[in-house]
C-alpha cells in the first residue's frame, strides 16, 4: 500500500511536488498556512518575479505542466542595461539565442494549485504548523479559520516545502548533531511598478530582463502578460543612500530616482508611493544538513537551501529538487524511501550549497559588472569560443541557466574560466587573434588543458 503523505506548504514546489505524488498513486495531502490565494487579494509573499530555466520547465514536463505554465510565461533572451545618461545597451544571454521565461509568482502559485486540486490533491488552507513530532510523524495544527487545535496522526511520510522558516526544519533544529546556517545580506529590497500605456502595450522591450546597475545597488524589472513590469529595487538597508537614510521622505525618494533612475520616473508615476507604502523585504540564506530524518521525513525547496534571487534559480533549484526525487523513486521503487531519502540527500544537498554561492557571487555582476566594458568584451568572447570550441567550453551561466549541469560542476568550473578568460585577453585582440592559425593551435592547447582540470575531480 502506498503511503499517505502530507506536504507542508502550498507554494510554487510544494504544490508541484503534490502533483507529482499524486500521479504516481499517493493520497496527498497539502497544508497551507496562507488563505486561498485564488479567492483572496494576497501576494504571492514574494515581489521579484521568477525566471524559468530548462531546470524549471523539466519538472513542470514531468508532471504534465508545462503546456499550461507556457501560457504565463514570457521569453526574456537577454539583459537591457540601462545607464543614467538613458542610453541601453542589450546582452543576450545564450550564445545560441536561448531564452529565460519570466514568470509572476503569484500567477503561477495559483495556476499549480489548481492543477494540484484537479489531480486530486487535498489541499488545506489556513492551517498553521505549531509543532512537528518527528519520531512519531505528528503535525499539531492551528486552524486560523476556527482557531481550534488538532492532532494529525496519520502522516506516513511529511514532506516539508515551506520556505526559509520551515516548521519542519524548526524540529530538526531540537535534534542533536543538524547544522544549520542563516546569512542575510546587507541588502533588502522593495517592489515597484510599471503599468501598460494607455493602450495596454509594455512600455519596454517585453523579451528582456531590465537592470538599472548603479554599482551599490540596482534596479531589475521582469514582464508580466498583462503588459506591466514588476519591478524590484535591491538596495543597501544602511549607508548613504540607503533604505534607512532614506525613509519615508517624499524629497529624498524624488532625489534618489531623479539621480540614479531618471528614465524610470515617466514610466512609474506613482513611484514615490510605492516606495513608501510597499513593504521591504530582507535576504536570506539557508544551509542545513541532514535534510531527511528516517524513512519519516524530508526538506525540498528553499526549505532546504533558500538562497538570494540573483541568479534566478530559486524555483529552478525547488523544482530540480522534484526532478531528482522522482528519478531516484523511479530508481528505487516509490515507496522505498529508506533508500530513496538518503539517495536524495546525498545527491542534492552539494548542489543547493552551491547554486546559494552562485547566486551570491551573480549579485555582484549584475549591480556592478554589466556596466563594465571590460566584462561585456568578456562575456562576448566567452560566447564566441563556447560556439567554436562546444566539446572543450560552455560558460558557467550557460550551464546554470540552459542545461541541468550540476551546479557543484558549474561552480567548481567558475574559478578555472576566471582565470582562462583572463589569459585568453591577455593575449591580445581576440577578433584579431583568432583569425590566426598559430593563435587558434594554442587556444585550442588551453581549452584542452582547462576540460581536463574541470573535469578531473
Amino acid at each position: 500500500m502506498k503511503k499517505k503523505i502530507t506536504i507542508i506548504g502550498a507554494g510554487l514546489v510544494g504544490s508541484l511536488l503534490a502533483v507529482l505524488l499524486k500521479k504516481k498513486g499517493f493520497t496527498v495531502d497539502l497544508l497551507e498556512r496562507r488563505p486561498d490565494m485564488r479567492k483572496n487579494n494576497i501576494s504571492a509573499g514574494k515581489s521579484i518575479n521568477l525566471a524559468m530555466s530548462v531546470r524549471g520547465w523539466k519538472a513542470l514536463e514531468l508532471a504534465g505542466l508545462r503546456r499550461d505554465i507556457e501560457e504565463i510565461a514570457i521569453p526574456m533572451f537577454g539583459r537591457c542595461i540601462h545607464h543614467t545618461d538613458g542610453s541601453t545597451v542589450f546582452q543576450h544571454y545564450g550564445k545560441n539565442n536561448e531564452a529565460i521565461y519570466s514568470v509572476s509568482r503569484g500567477e503561477l502559485n495559483r495556476k499549480l494549485m489548481t492543477l494540484a486540486e484537479e489531480a486530486g490533491v487535498n489541499i488545506q488552507f489556513n492551517q498553521r504548523i505549531t509543532e512537528v513530532d518527528i519520531d512519531r510523524n505528528e503535525i499539531y495544527l492551528e486552524n486560523l479559520d476556527s482557531g481550534l487545535t488538532e492532532t494529525r496522526f496519520q502522516n506516513d511520510m511529511i514532506i516539508a516545502a515551506d520556505g526559509a522558516f520551515s516548521a519542519l526544519r524548526n524540529a530538526y533544529l531540537k535534534r542533536d548533531r543538524f547544522n544549520y546556517h542563516q546569512f542575510y545580506i546587507e541588502y533588502g529590497y522593495k517592489e515597484l511598478h510599471i503599468s501598460p500605456d494607455d493602450q495596454g502595450n509594455f512600455q519596454l522591450d517585453k523579451n528582456a530582463l531590465h537592470i538599472w546597475p548603479r554599482k551599490n545597488f540596482m534596479l531589475i524589472a521582469l514582464p508580466n502578460i498583462d503588459g506591466s513590469f514588476t519591478c524590484t529595487l535591491f538596495f543597501p538597508y544602511d549607508g548613504s543612500p540607503s533604505f534607512n537614510s532614506i525613509g519615508n521622505n517624499d524629497e529624498a525618494i524624488h532625489q534618489l530616482f531623479e539621480t540614479y533612475f531618471p528614465d524610470v520616473i515617466a514610466l512609474m508615476p506613482n513611484y514615490i508611493n510605492d516606495f513608501k507604502n510597499n513593504p521591504t523585504a530582507s535576504l536570506v540564506t539557508v544551509k542545513c544538513y541532514p535534510w531527511t530524518y528516517s524513512d519519516k521525513s524530508m526538506l525540498i525547496g528553499d526549505a532546504a537551501h533558500a538562497i538570494v534571487p540573483f541568479f534566478g534559480q530559486g524555483m529552478n533549484a525547488g523544482f530540480e529538487d522534484c526532478s531528482t526525487l522522482m528519478e531516484l523513486m523511479a530508481e528505487k521503487g516509490d515507496d522505498n524511501w529508506l533508500e530513496i531519502l538518503p539517495a536524495y540527500q546525498e545527491a542534492r544537498k552539494k548542489n543547493g550549497d552551491a547554486v546559494a554561492d552562485l547566486a551570491l557571487q551573480n549579485f555582484i555582476e549584475m549591480r556592478d559588472l554589466v556596466a563594465d566594458p571590460i566584462f561585456l568584451e568578456r562575456k562576448r568572447i566567452e560566447k564566441q569560443i563556447g560556439l567554436l570550441y562546444p566539446q572543450y567550453f560552455n560558460s558557467v551561466y550557460e550551464m546554470v541557466s540552459f542545461s541541468n549541469t550540476p551546479y557543484s560542476y558549474a561552480i567548481h568550473c567558475l574559478k578555472a574560466q576566471d582565470e582562462l578568460l583572463a589569459n585568453i585577453m591577455a593575449e591580445g585582440a581576440f577578433d584579431v587573434l583568432i583569425l590566426q592559425d598559430a593563435f587558434k593551435l594554442k587556444l585550442e592547447e588551453m581549452l584542452k588543458a582547462y576540460k581536463t582540470h574541470v573535469d578531473a575531480v
